[in-house]
């Protein structure tokens, strides 16, 4: 992700003033809406070790129990969604027959864990088990983070196509203008998507890479042998990265249709002062003229299916205002998901005093709730939500996510809910009451139900499936079990519907059950 290379181009200084005045200025979130969708999820980053695992080398019952303290965590903070780590450097955090074993992993690059087990694979099985989206999280450049210190004994790419490899500054990456790079990321990226059960595929924001200071990109040859019939390279470079977003879309179009794509790229498209059709923002390295990356164009042309920018500044950064950049995407996310990547990571860590503010996450997250084309947020990183600095992750599950949440659906996916549960009947003891349901039959496309949510109406309550204070539970099973309430209630009505992978929902199956006094 993108983090301290922002602010080596974004002015960061204040008076001290202001400073003080950002620290001390009142909440402005007040009363919050809670949706009953929305997509809530963090990052786990393996690269160097910085989510999981706590440090290389550990056992696999050790790697298994971070993973499932990290879900736990989440989970109970009202999370639906993790967005993994797998590729960092060219490198795997699961069983491939193209790359090799992660270095962070087990300390070696090529190493396996031992007794055996794949982290990708457990993974998957986890959050499927609690009911939340993993979504594959790739970096499709990168070979070496720092070829200073970074174990590449058993990196093929440098043995059999170093001329695949270009340096730049400490870092090594493959050379987005050659062919048989872009049918390598594929390869790589669909070898993934058939053989694991995952929701989506995600690029981070390094396409080609941030610009270093009087050092050129060294792909003058792959231009010259390429770029022909381009006016410029800057050009040339989109159309490559261009290019290989197109071939992710279209392949997982063919091979698993219901398979997200989204990308979260650095959160300026394009400063206004360069193109009229920019934001109100006036950061050095924007996505689309320094790395390549024509975001916009991935979302107007369809080529996406979610967007996550990385808005990792303050509101009413002098620069980057996140307001204005929350209202910029939102009217540039071209009917497709967006999901804003939230900057926990700055909460009391940060040159700007905006982030000491206790305020500052929460009355971001207000100001996503008040854009209709805003889906979910996605957090950096997991890590630092369970320091829970302050006691923020708290005040956020209490403030924002105290009820449980459905993923939004994507409608130009599949639109089609599956039809209501069936045989939907009711067991009564003297304190419990259980209910019990039949799957029902796929629906019109072939889809099955893959979950199921109970909704509870006390006696008076309106008969409303939009509200999530009514959810009870979002399960895989087929029956729930709830206590018998304490006189004098009179009556409940239980609401089951069943959703499907994609997070279409059916016409629910209702039971009213009376209560005797």
């Amino acid at each position: 992700m993108t983090h301290l290379l922002i602010y080596l181009f974004v002015w960061l200084f204040f008076p001290l003033s202001a400073c003080q005045e950002a620290q001390n200025a009142p909440l402005r979130t007040g009363r919050v809406v809670l949706p009953k969708r929305e997509f809530r999820a963090f990052w786990i980053v393996t690269l160097d070790n910085k989510d999981f695992p706590s440090q290389p080398g550990l056992s696999t019952e050790m790697q298994k129990e971070e993973l499932r303290a990290i879900l736990d965590f989440h989970q109970a903070r009202g999370m639906n969604a993790v967005i993994f780590q797998v590729r960092p450097s060219a490198d795997a955090f699961y069983h491939s027959k193209i790359e090799p074993w992660s270095e962070w992993l087990m300390g070696r690059q090529g190493q396996a864990p031992q007794p055996f087990y794949d982290p990708l694979a457990f993974l998957v099985e986890e959050c499927h088990r609690r009911n939340m989206e993993l979504h594959a999280w790739f970096n499709p450049y990168r070979v070496v983070y720092n070829k200073e210190v970074n174990d590449v004994s058993a990196q093929p790419l440098l043995r059999q196509h170093p001329d695949w490899v270009l340096t730049y500054g400490k870092h090594q990456q493959l050379d987005p203008g050659r062919p048989e790079v872009r049918a390598h990321i594929l390869r790589v990226m669909m070898d993934v998507v058939r053989r694991y059960d995952i929701d989506g595929l995600q690029f981070d924001d390094y396409f080609y890479p941030y610009k270093i200071w009087k050092e050129e990109f060294p792909d003058e040859r792959t231009y010259r042998q390429y770029g022909a019939g381009f006016g410029d390279k800057a050009a040339w470079r989109r159309h490559n990265v261009d290019l290989l977003v197109q071939m992710v879309h279209d392949s997982l179009q063919a091979v698993k249709p219901h398979v997200k794509f989204g990308v979260s790229p650095i959160g300026v498209w394009r400063n206004r002062q360069d193109d009229p059709l920019g934001s109100a923002t006036q950061v050095g390295q924007a996505s689309y003229d320094y790395l390549s990356a024509d975001v916009r164009k991935w979302l107007e042309k369809g080529w996406i299916d979610y967007v996550a920018p990385q808005l990792y500044w303050s509101i009413g950064h002098p620069r980057a205002d996140y307001e204005t950049l929350v209202q910029w995407w939102s009217r540039n996310s071209f009917g497709k998901h967006l999901y804003i990547g939230q900057a926990y990571y700055k909460v009391n860590n940060d040159d700007d005093q905006r982030w000491f503010r206790l305020a500052e996450l929460p009355d971001q997250l207000a100001l996503n709730r008040q854009s209709q084309a805003i889906h979910g947020s996605i957090f950096f990183r997991a890590r630092f939500l369970m320091e829970n600095p302050r006691a923020l992750s708290d005040t956020l599950h209490r403030r924002f996510y105290s009820y449980p949440a459905l993923i939004p659906p994507m409608p130009w996916k599949d639109a089609i809910p599956p039809p209501a549960p069936a045989r939907l009947r009711k067991l009564r003891t003297p304190r419990h009451l259980q209910l019990r349901w039949e799957a029902p039959a796929p629906a019109s496309d072939g889809q099955t139900a893959s979950y199921y949510v109970v909704y509870r109406l006390e006696e008076g309550q309106d008969d409303h499936l939009q509200k999530p204070e009514c959810i009870v539970s979002i399960q895989k099973n087929t029956q729930f079990t709830d206590k018998i309430p304490p006189l004098p209630a009179k009556s409940r009505v239980y609401l089951i519907t069943a959703v499907d992978r994609l997070h279409n929902e059916s016409e629910p199956a209702v039971m009213r059950v009376t209560f005797e006094e």
